[in-house]
């Protein structure tokens, strides 16, 4: 009779196995498609086939593993528009994202990252980035100034601080609940096209919201419950009534 460790290493070694059997499938098929997905595999390494695989992805999912890096030759797909590394153990993300300029939309959730690379900067096509559930501590101020970015998912980091820079973001969408903020830059009202902005649950007293904010910008969705003060506190901010004005003249093209 087996012993039952004998037979766990041979299951798994079936297991690695067919794995990548399933990978190699997965690299050929994407060759014609653009599309490669290898998610929920545990895999900690990078497909070695992917170093020097012909630049045809579009589409590149790699979410649900446990990478806890990316390698530099992720550089060398060019054509990529979609990239999930979301559900990994990243804790930092290689320059080399920056060299993907035409990336439209970037997965990141559920890792661990604390830090971003300015190369980010370079990817000038992008119009989604999720970092939900990450460890960041500082606004990612190298994504403003990104004309085509249009939602920006930062909730659930440790973010302390809303900086000034933030008034060159276009987003249409910012999602920064779940912080620990208690600092938030007037220039937010400066953002060209910011409708919704989410801060629920964080450290921000009243005086955060300032005239300037609730009377020039845009933003017609503002949540803010889960901070350091009470609903009356904010109905009774100075602009509050222009802003309900705004808020209530979207909710009326909505029926």
């Amino acid at each position: 009779m087996r012993s039952i460790s004998t037979i766990n290493s041979s299951e798994l070694s079936r297991s690695t196995d067919m794995g990548n059997k399933q990978i190699k499938q997965h690299l050929e098929t994407a060759q014609k498609t653009g599309v490669l997905k290898i998610s929920l595999q545990r895999l900690q390494e990078f497909p070695p086939q992917l170093k020097s695989y012909p630049n045809v992805l579009k589409t590149l999912d790699l979410s649900e593993n446990r990478f806890e890096s990316i390698p530099e030759e992720l550089g060398r797909l060019t054509m990529l528009k979609h990239l999930n590394l979301s559900g990994n153990r990243l804790s930092e993300l290689h320059e080399v994202v920056g060299e993907l300029l035409k990336l439209e939309v970037l997965l990141l959730m559920n890792n661990f990252l604390t830090k971003l690379p300015k190369s980010l900067n370079n990817c000038t096509h992008l119009k989604t980035v999720n970092l939900c559930n990450n460890q960041l501590k500082e606004f990612p101020s190298m994504l403003c100034g990104l004309k085509q970015l249009d939602v920006l998912d930062l909730s659930r980091n440790q973010i302390t601080e809303v900086p000034s820079e933030v008034g060159s973001l276009y987003v249409t969408e910012l999602n920064l609940n779940q912080n620990q903020i208690s600092v938030l830059a007037e220039e937010i009202a400066d953002c060209p096209k910011l409708k919704t902005l989410r801060l629920e649950e964080n450290c921000l007293q009243a005086i955060a919201l300032t005239p300037r904010i609730l009377k020039d910008s845009k933003i017609c969705n503002l949540a803010v419950d889960g901070n350091l003060f009470n609903s009356k506190q904010f109905t009774d901010l100075d602009g509050y009534d222009i802003y309900m004005e705004r808020y209530t003249a979207v909710k009326k093209k909505m029926f």
